[in-house]
């Protein structure tokens, strides 16, 4: 029942060209050090699936993404992610742009074993003329056109929660846990890093055990690292660090994505790289971010 193990161990486990998910939410509780682990590995030619943000963009800048399946790659007050925009320009990337709802119901799909779930979501928009691989079906009970949204099977999913234990019952106490529980149930394998690992009794009480959104049965493997997800934010720890992303959208500019890299994750370790952010005290310190 024990499933410890280390991100590098985690990402040993990813083989090239396989589909990853990655949880998360633009620039909140991406499990950015995993990405950071992928980005020091060998693997390339993924298919990414996400609502993204700089996950996608590190990975696109640094030549890992064959294809990429997502509803938008933003870090909120920035609203393109700067080096997913960079991939875009240059075509370098095949896409599938599709609704947020429509990536979500490709998530059902996949959890379900279902081949595609029907959905008006998309009718009589340029999502279908952009998406040629995307079939309208007609009603077998109406005579109304549906589009159906094939299920999107991943391989892997990564997932950033804020208290696991070593069975791989993973908590997110924060006020939206996104679509993290279908990135889990979609994928053969699910690899979750936490902030604080704790005891089992932790999830006794009822209000913890209220936060636990799938079961332990479809967490492949945990690691512990806190911080984890900076930049991004994981509450109930900390926020966004936006003066992070702010110098990070700045190398997009001016000395670009090897500039950013060779200074906080080529030939690094994950400590060094909170050691250069101030430390763990320095991000645990990052206010709440509030909407």
């Amino acid at each position: 029942m024990n499933k410890l193990t280390t991100a590098a161990q985690m990402v040993a486990q990813l083989r090239d060209g396989m589909t990853i998910g990655i949880g998360g939410w633009g620039p909140r509780r991406k499990p950015m050090a995993l990405i950071r682990e992928i980005l020091r590995s060998d693997l390339k030619d993924l298919t990414i699936v996400t609502y993204g943000g700089a996950d996608v963009g590190m990975l696109c800048a640094a030549g890992k993404v064959k294809k990429l399946v997502f509803a938008f790659v933003s870090l909120d007050f920035i609203p393109l992610e700067p080096y997913f925009r960079q991939a875009r320009e240059k075509g370098n990337l095949e896409v599938m742009e599709i609704d947020e709802g429509m990536l979500l119901l490709g998530l059902r799909a996949a959890a379900w074993g279902c081949p595609y779930i029907p959905t008006q979501v998309g009718l009589g928009t340029d999502v279908l003329k952009h998406n040629p691989d995307l079939k309208v079906i007609d009603s077998p009970y109406d005579d109304k056109e549906w589009v159906a949204m094939p299920a999107l099977k991943l391989d892997a999913a990564l997932i950033h929660v804020d208290h696991a234990d070593e069975r791989g019952v993973c908590q997110i106490s924060g006020p939206d846990h996104y679509m993290d529980d279908w990135f889990v149930r979609a994928a053969d394998k699910s690899f979750a890093s936490c902030d604080k690992l704790v005891q089992s009794d932790h999830f006794y009480k009822p209000e913890v055990a209220r936060q636990v959104f799938w079961e332990r049965s479809l967490t492949t493997a945990v690691c512990e690292i806190a911080g984890g997800a900076h930049p991004t934010s994981c509450p109930p720890f900390y926020g966004i660090d936006n003066g992070h992303f702010l110098a990070y959208n700045k190398t997009a500019k001016e000395g670009g994505f090897s500039a950013y890299s060779d200074k906080y994750i080529s030939q690094k370790t994950e400590l060094d790289y909170q050691d250069l952010v101030g430390g763990i005290d320095a991000i645990t310190q990052i206010p709440q971010t509030r909407y």
